[in-house]
């Protein structure tokens, strides 16, 4: 970035940052639901620019942090199986399970075939490639990510492919912000959408969100002027009583989103009740296979128990407050473990281990000198 762009940006986030100051009259609390944007607030220093009072607190907004441990469990069970191809993105492999320190790297390192994929597609060359092997691809992601995994699943169907199936973890963004409003104690009184999901969904869910629990809702990006921007027209909302839900990333997100996305959604997918790490079960918080591509789905075809019906893990000795920080009720350096018993290198919890997670957006821009 040049100096000249950098110092215009700063420029205008300084200006946005002064109109905040002038129209906050009372403290506020916020949350942002998207780990981009937790990561652009913290790397420029944005929520230090906030009047006395405005609180900007963090959400569950990273995908990888928020698979259920259930979901790593099943895929630690199969990617030890001879038989299988475990494939899924990076920041999966080091995801913690339901037992301490069982993660996917550590299956690979014991002798399970546990690959890295960048698209879901290269799934289809896998199993293509290696037909005698059964290929299992773990597909995470919110709405953003999940129409690449059907279409990956209707091109292994046109293709005839009978060992490649999906470990599904996609999981929806409004369900969980409803979730998060209906928590005894909630403090939340606006959100911050995720422009991305915004994108491909468009922005009749969030609608219906703040027509049913009369709070402001303001879609933006990632930039620091887009976050800015989209905290001060929050405030202004929040000042004037009015739950309204406000585009401010009009250049990406369209009322009605991305038709052909949305219809490869439908096509392939059913919405479902799901559990989230640190939330615990949300309705229609995720996916499930619709009837017809239900061969494609690798708890049906390995007989695993869904995610649902798993007991739930023994308590862990550990003093990570991960599930704290995913509700937002937390900060990482409220946690004994931030940057100490818990970092990148060494996570104890997911959100450490994700490149969007909140943990790991602290450790990078905001940890203590040594």
């Amino acid at each position: 970035m040049s100096a000249a762009l950098q110092s215009q940006i700063n420029g205008r986030v300084a200006e946005l940052a002064a109109q905040l100051a002038a129209t906050a009259s009372r403290p506020w609390t916020l949350m942002e639901v998207c780990g981009g944007q937790t990561h652009a607030i913290l790397r420029w220093g944005l929520d230090q620019l906030l009047p006395p009072g405005l609180r900007l607190i963090h959400g569950p907004g990273c995908p990888v942090c928020v698979t259920s441990a259930e979901r790593i469990d099943a895929a630690l069970e199969l990617a030890v199986r001879p038989e299988v191809i475990l494939c899924s993105y990076g920041d999966m492999l080091r995801v913690p399970g339901g037992a301490a320190g069982h993660d996917l790297l550590g299956a690979r390192a014991a002798g399970g075939d546990v690959r890295l994929l960048t698209s879901p597609l290269q799934a289809i060359a896998l199993a293509q490639a290696c037909p005698e092997r059964q290929v299992v691809f773990l597909a995470v992601g919110f709405e953003t990510t999940a129409p690449a995994t059907a279409l990956l699943l209707r091109q292994a169907r046109a293709l005839g492919l009978t060992n490649l199936t999906v470990l599904l973890a996609h999981v929806r963004v409004a369900p969980a912000m409803a979730a998060l409003l209906q928590e005894p104690g909630n403090q939340v009184q606006g959100f911050l959408a995720a422009g991305h999901v915004g994108a491909v969904m468009g922005t009749a869910e969030l609608g219906q969100l703040v027509r049913r629990h009369r709070v402001p809702v303001v879609v933006t990006g990632f930039e620091p002027v887009d976050v800015m921007a989209a905290l001060l027209r929050l405030v202004q909302l929040l000042e004037a009583g009015t739950p309204a839900l406000a585009n401010a990333y009009g250049r990406v997100v369209r009322q009605q989103g991305n038709g052909a996305a949305q219809a490869l959604l439908k096509e392939v997918f059913a919405v479902v009740d799901q559990p989230w790490r640190g939330l615990g079960p949300i309705a229609g918080g995720g996916y499930e296979l619709v009837a017809a591509y239900r061969d494609f789905d690798a708890l049906l075809r390995f007989d695993l128990p869904p995610a649902a019906a798993a007991p739930p893990p023994e308590p862990l000795a550990s003093p990570c407050i991960s599930g704290l920080i995913l509700q937002g009720r937390a900060l990482p350096p409220d946690c004994p473990a931030f940057g100490s018993a818990c970092t990148p290198e060494r996570p104890l919890g997911a959100p450490m281990v994700s490149s969007e997670g909140a943990c790991a957006a602290y450790h990078r821009y905001r940890r203590p000198a040594p």
